[in-house]
């Protein structure tokens, strides 16, 4: 199985925080979608073992996908199970704006193989909103999943942000109760992040500090709320319903292969990892000449590991100890014994996991077991 992953780099306008790469242009739309099909097909071509290969998870993200229309989705996902083996009952996922979810847009939706939406909220408090620099309101998007229920998607997750400036603790549980309030399948939760090169960055930068006990108080509030809804914390930053995880995100932290297609996409193949130019006019002319301007770095088994590390502790399941080579997971269970006896990590079975206390330290315990 394998995931594939499609980066859409145009957004109407940029919110303050984000480092991911996109464009507020929109005029090369048309060749943008037309280069990452024909770059899907020369994927195709030249690794014709994916014929035996079944795509699990497809994930259209971005930048914000609901900036293309209708039609020219309809186009990437012909493509999509025209040069791909897809799995029935794929997970189907696109990354929208609230703002975007237009009744027409959604009736259009419908139309697609979509079955999932992850949903930009990030608070429900309009000024911080404003002062994000997002597009929508908070009552926008009690509307965009209205709409989309009724076009028939039943599986919605929401992103939130937590740790602003001036941010309250009363202020985050409002924003938890809303969240909730709206039945969301599944939830992802985010403490705001300075960016280096972000107008976050430059606006922060010797103004504002974050307050770190606040945020593990809000964090701990996160889980205890989330939890107590029926919601599952199955990875440091997301929650699901039962049956709502995330299974292409999941398949990041559990080492299966993805595809990725567009300017600045990452691909995974098992021994290697690549990844697209981030420059969208220069991946358009490169891929009108036949050419994928990607960079590629295979990796060394000390490498792998210390991927496995950062990655599978994020999970509450752990890290899958027989998954390992013996010299690595003697070294892994020499370095994590201070932490397993600080009750930081907790050991069952042939899994290592983080134990709830881990999770506030879960960076310093993970650098702690990479190899350097």
């Amino acid at each position: 199985m394998a995931g594939l992953y499609i980066h859409i780099p145009f957004c109407k306008s940029r919110c303050i925080y984000c480092g991911f790469y996109s464009t507020t242009g929109i005029k090369l739309r048309q060749q943008y979608v037309d280069a990452v099909i024909k770059e899907m097909e020369e994927v195709r071509r030249r690794k014709k073992e994916i014929e035996d290969d079944s795509i699990e998870t497809i994930y259209l993200g971005g930048g914000t996908p609901s900036q293309l229309t209708i039609p020219q989705l309809h186009q990437i996902f012909d493509a999509i199970y025209k040069y791909n083996k897809v799995e029935m009952g794929a997970e189907v996922t696109i990354e929208m704006n609230p703002d975007d979810v237009t009744e027409v847009f959604a009736d259009g939706l419908c139309l697609l193989p979509v079955n999932r939406v992850s949903m930009g909220a990030q608070t429900f408090n309009d000024e911080r909103l404003k002062w994000l620099h997002r597009r929508h309101t908070s009552q926008q998007v009690a509307e965009a999943m209205e709409r989309l229920r009724d076009n028939g998607i039943q599986n919605i997750s929401i992103d939130l942000m937590y740790g602003f400036p001036g941010e309250t603790l009363d202020d985050w549980q409002r924003d938890i109760d809303a969240a909730l309030a709206l039945g969301a399948e599944h939830i992802s939760a985010y403490c705001l992040m300075i960016e280096e090169g972000t107008p976050l960055w430059q606006w922060a930068n010797g103004k504002w500090t974050m307050d770190e006990e606040l945020e593990r108080q809000m964090y701990e509030m996160l889980i205890d709320r989330l939890e107590a809804a029926g919601y599952e914390h199955y990875e440091i930053s997301n929650f699901a319903k039962p049956g709502y995880r995330s299974k292409h995100n999941s398949s990041y932290w559990n080492d299966t292969p993805y595809i990725g297609l567009g300017a600045a996409a990452h691909s995974y193949d098992g021994k290697g990892r690549q990844w697209n130019v981030a420059d969208i006019s220069q991946y358009i002319e490169q891929i009108e000449q036949g050419v994928i301007p990607y960079e590629r770095e295979e990796l060394d088994d000390d490498t792998r590991y210390n991927d496995r590390i950062t990655v599978a502790l994020r999970t509450r399941e752990g890290l899958d100890l027989t998954t390992l080579s013996e010299r690595h997971r003697r070294y892994c269970l020499s370095e994590a014994r201070r932490f397993i006896t600080d009750g930081l990590l907790q050991q069952q079975d042939q899994h290592l996991a983080l134990t709830r206390r881990g999770l506030f330290v879960s960076d310093y315990i993970m650098s702690a077991l990479v190899m350097v």
